[in-house]
């Protein structure tokens, strides 16, 4: 038995990962038919079910940061898990809008699974593709994110990233940008709907 994760139901060798539980939920609700959860632990809502194609998937919720992230990924992998994309929120450092979609070409020097990700950029044709730097955290006081050759900032992509390579797991990110300095805020409505769209395109590249 995993560390952290107590599943009761078995987690599907394929993954869609968010850090929110309640966009687990969400999805699950959206891609899955009849989803059971198989994981309540720690907060962590998972859920196992089929798409609509009749392939097994498993939605897991990673928690807050990195390092959170790290350990549910192995959590999985020891559970069968080998492949993942990871659908998340970030920060834009330079011409992303809000709304904006980037799929992930580096995170801190760690590299996502080549075919995902092309399968990434052949499902989302107007998602934009670059690199982003994981920090501890967003909210520093005076509000500025450092000045990187990055598209976007985030918590987790690459300690995700470096956990998958560790455990011999395929994984690949696909960030929403909810922030921006001069813009504010993403609504809640336009992410959920932003979400669902990214799902509904993993799903279908976990599901051939």
């Amino acid at each position: 038995m995993p560390a952290r994760l107590r599943p009761s139901a078995p987690i599907a060798a394929d993954a869609i990962l968010v850090g929110d539980p309640g966009r687990a939920l969400m999805l699950a609700q959206e891609l899955l038919v009849q989803p059971k959860m198989s994981n309540h632990a720690r907060g962590l809502w998972g859920y196992t079910g089929v798409t609509p194609a009749g392939d097994e998937l498993t939605i897991q919720a990673t928690g807050m940061g990195g390092p959170s992230a790290a350990v549910v990924l192995a959590d999985l992998a020891e559970l069968g898990m080998r492949r993942a994309i990871r659908i998340g929120t970030g920060a834009s450092l330079g011409s992303l809008a809000l709304g904006d979609l980037l799929i992930v070409v580096s995170a801190n020097s760690q590299q996502p699974e080549e075919t995902l990700t092309a399968a990434l950029a052949g499902a989302l044709p107007d998602a934009h593709q670059g690199p982003v730097v994981s920090l501890d955290t967003l909210y520093r006081p005076e509000r500025d994110l450092p000045s990187a050759l990055a598209e976007a900032a985030d918590m987790q992509t690459a300690g995700l990233l470096t956990a998958a390579a560790e455990h011999a797991v395929a994984v690949a990110a696909l960030l929403i940008v909810t922030e921006k300095s001069d813009s504010g805020q993403l609504q809640d409505e336009e992410l959920e709907d932003a979400a669902k769209r990214a799902g509904t395109a993993a799903a279908a590249i976990l599901s051939p």
